[in-house]
């Protein structure tokens, strides 16, 4: 059996990797209107979704994406953005909209969650980097708690 929320956040990376193209802005896309996810559903293994999850997460990463990656940047400063594997990239954006900004899921769970994407979408060197940057931000949360709440508003 599967998870709809985890199956929501890989349709979430899916969609957000695909915005990372040259030529696409992330604003461009995402608008509070339902994305079309009907193929996906047709896929046995999404079939299982929560829609409503998945537009929370590409419109409000969508949104916040300068503020996480300055986060980022600033978490990680020996891996510039553009350095970054683009899945890594989208799977601690979705972490830290998720728990930081949103607030839509407790911040242990959406690290945790990061770290399960890591798994299947990265290699044990990408899953360390996304578990150090995330802890990180755990550790240093006072720090960034006003930039990542008033990205919020």
């Amino acid at each position: 059996m599967s998870d709809p929320r985890h199956n929501s956040r890989i349709i979430a990376i899916q969609k957000l990797f695909e915005q990372t193209f040259p030529g696409i802005d992330p604003m461009d896309k995402p608008t509070e209107q339902k994305f079309e996810l009907d193929v996906l559903s047709e896929v046995d293994e999404f079939s299982d979704y929560n829609e409503e999850l998945v537009d929370q997460l590409i419109i409000g990463v969508s949104q916040s994406y300068k503020t996480i990656d300055l986060v980022i940047a600033d978490l990680a400063p020996e891996w510039p953005i553009d350095k970054i594997a683009k899945t890594d990239l989208q799977i601690l954006r979705i972490a830290i909209w998720e728990g930081f900004i949103g607030k839509i899921t407790p911040k242990k769970v959406a690290i945790d969650e990061a770290i399960e994407l890591a798994k299947e979408f990265s290699n044990e060197q990408s899953r360390k980097f996304i578990n150090g940057v995330l802890g990180a931000l755990i550790a240093n949360e006072e720090k960034y708690q006003s930039k990542l709440t008033n990205e919020q508003k």
